[in-house]
């Protein structure tokens, strides 16, 4: 395997790159700025093939590298979060409410950087492909670009992803093999009673009591409808019912996320939330609708792609910061469709401490942006050759 790579004078450049993007969010499929500035650097890098449009708004390069072997896919995600920053930093979101929350400004910036030195080194084996997926934040944006045939145009043989998380440990690398983050379903439940007025609850058929006795019930799936030792997060995150202190409603409505790390364990979730839902309105005298979502899949990593990855983020600081049995998280990816369709393997790099993910404070942590840009270098260099 190379040395490490050089990257002298890169850091000033993606560094400004990464708050550029930043300072300028977008959300879901509606990154056309991003994009359109990916596919301008990809240009101006020299890389082979610049295709835009894959999945909507997706933005795929191809490097050649100096001599035949694999085509790896790398994988990047540029869309923000609806999200009111508050970070205070000098780069500060230029849009009110929109903030990259979930470092994918690094992520972007990281393999911009990889692609400008594949492209000005070509100092590896087989074809790397970058890839800048949008909407990863609930918009299956990677199953977009799948279902676009992005694979087959491009012929991709494996695909990676790199993804940070604020922690302790700057720099150190985490994955798992199999499932390391779980399935994203989310429910809608319609409860339809009878409204009436609140003197007289015995004229009603109260969709408040009824709701609020599904939302109870609703966590039996877990504690008492699955193996214990089976992984499964059912959680109602919304309930909408009545506008005025003397009324009892006609309607309430609920809604939620179901997290599982199996098929098997998905399957029975959605049974048993729809089974719950529709015989405690009967039992009321209401009646109940589901609406149930599958969203993203389990993403799990293929046993010699996670192994490869390790091996490559330990040349890079060492074993003794790759943890190479990360614990599974009920977090979700739309890398997943990714790995469905080819081996691949999604790492996680810490960033150090900070807020989490998700939080109006977070920012990416500039300091580990060549430790990331040098994994990609070398995990190109180690996997390219047959």
């Amino acid at each position: 395997m190379q040395s490490n790579p050089n990257f002298y004078g890169y850091e000033d450049e993606f560094v400004a790159l990464r708050r550029q993007i930043h300072a300028n969010p977008e959300l879901l499929f509606d990154v056309h700025e991003t994009a359109a500035l990916v596919a301008k650097k990809l240009r101006e890098f020299g890389v082979d093939e610049v295709v835009t449009g894959i999945g909507q708004t997706g933005v795929v390069g191809v490097i050649k590298g100096s001599s035949p072997g694999r085509t790896i896919g790398l994988r990047a995600d540029m869309d923000a979060l609806p999200i009111p920053e508050e970070t205070g930093v000098e780069y500060t979101s230029v849009k009110p409410g929109l903030m990259p929350a979930c470092g994918h400004d690094g992520h972007t910036a990281m393999l911009l950087g990889a692609a400008k030195y594949l492209s000005d080194t070509r100092d590896f084996s087989g074809t790397a492909v970058v890839i800048f997926q949008p909407a990863e934040e609930g918009g299956g944006g990677g199953r977009e670009m799948v279902q676009d045939g992005m694979m087959e145009r491009f012929n991709i043989q494996e695909v990676y992803g790199l993804h940070t998380f604020p922690n302790t440990r700057c720099g150190a690398f985490a994955i798992r093999s199999g499932a390391a983050l779980a399935s994203v379903d989310t429910f809608e439940i319609q409860i339809a009673g009878k409204g009436a007025h609140a003197a007289k609850p015995q004229a009603s058929v109260d969709p408040i009591v009824i709701a609020s006795n599904i939302v109870q019930s609703l966590q039996s799936i877990t504690s008492r409808g699955v193996d214990p030792k089976e992984a499964l997060v059912v959680s109602v995150t919304t309930f909408n019912a009545g506008q005025a202190t003397n009324v009892i409603p006609q309607k309430a409505l609920l809604t939620g996320t179901v997290r599982s790390l199996s098929a098997e364990v998905r399957d029975l979730a959605e049974a048993q939330l729809t089974r719950i839902v529709t015989g405690t309105a009967a039992a009321h005298r209401a009646v109940a609708k589901v609406n149930y979502t599958r969203d993203y899949p389990v993403m799990s990593n293929h046993a010699v792609q996670a192994m490869i990855a390790a091996d490559v983020a330990a040349s890079l600081v060492g074993d003794d910061n790759v943890d190479r049995d990360f614990p599974s998280s009920m977090g979700g990816e739309d890398f997943a469709f990714m790995l469905q369709k080819r081996p691949g393997a999604m790492i996680f790099m810490d960033q150090g401490p900070g807020p989490e993910l998700h939080n109006p404070a977070f920012d990416f942590n500039d300091d580990v942006l060549l430790t990331g840009m040098s994994f990609w270098v070398k995990l190109m260099q180690s996997r390219g050759r047959v």
